[in-house]
């Protein structure tokens, strides 16, 4: 039992590992070619966020190993792989709950991050990025990535989902989480501007949180910003939504 246990924490802490090593560094490479220049300068902070980043990934694979090893062991966990088990429209509304569910949790433990106490034992190592890159999507001190590494395992415990739409949820946390980090935008002006970016979170919006240390504190959607005032809008670049970052964002 421990020994399985154990296994499965190791490989699932080396799963997380290795697609963070992929996603961040394909997105890297993206933004060599697409904003040559932009990360110019940064690359000691780039070997801090990846260092920081790798120590997430091994507390991030902790939990998600028991779950592994509960679902295929005790079948513990609400995971389900008959795509008939339950009905299909049940599959996109699952990942909109998990998703929901995560961004509430991300939104208060974000703010409660941004408290002065909690600020200095934590959550400074994230906003030491300064501005932050496509590394720094995991770079967070062990307690904040504790904070982060529960969510979704705690969920399949109790909210049925199937396991490709728990991969969907999981590929959207990690796409989002690097996306938002990489210093421009992804997105054309229509999205980011128009009626789906009035509510879902992209690079335009967190980097204003990055400026500003404070507010637009939403993982994937603005709701909660919104309704508790501390949607601070979209922020800016030189060269319009898609372009670099401001020199004095950039601290030069």
């Amino acid at each position: 039992m421990t020994a399985g246990l154990l296994t499965s924490a190791l490989l699932m802490s080396a799963i997380v590992g290795v697609r963070y090593l992929l996603t961040s560094g394909g997105f890297a490479l993206a933004t060599m070619r697409v904003r040559p220049g932009l990360y110019r300068g940064l690359g000691r902070q780039m070997r801090g966020e990846i260092g920081w980043s790798l120590l997430s990934a091994l507390l991030y694979g902790i939990p998600a190993g028991v779950v592994a090893w509960g679902w295929q062991a005790h079948g513990w966990t609400r995971i389900y792989a008959d795509v008939q088990s339950l009905p299909f429209w049940y599959m996109p509304l699952s990942i909109l709950l998990y998703l929901a569910v995560h961004d509430s949790w991300f939104y208060w433990s974000h703010r409660l991050m941004h408290r002065p106490l909690w600020f200095r034992i934590a959550h400074a190592v994230h906003h030491a990025s300064r501005p932050p890159t496509a590394w720094a999507a995991m770079s967070f001190h062990p307690w904040e990535a504790l904070t982060g590494a529960i969510v979704i395992p705690a969920l399949v415990f109790v909210i049925p989902i199937h396991i490709a739409a728990l991969g969907a949820v999981l590929a959207i946390m990690t796409l989002m989480g690097v996306t938002n980090h990489m210093g421009w935008e992804l997105f054309p002006r229509r999205v980011v501007e128009g009626p789906i970016g009035r509510w879902v979170i992209t690079a335009t919006h967190h980097q204003r949180h990055h400026d500003a240390y404070k507010g637009n504190y939403g993982l994937y959607f603005r709701f909660w910003d919104r309704l508790c005032g501390t949607d601070l809008g979209l922020g800016s670049w030189t060269d319009g939504v898609s372009g670099r970052r401001p020199a004095a964002a950039r601290g030069e």
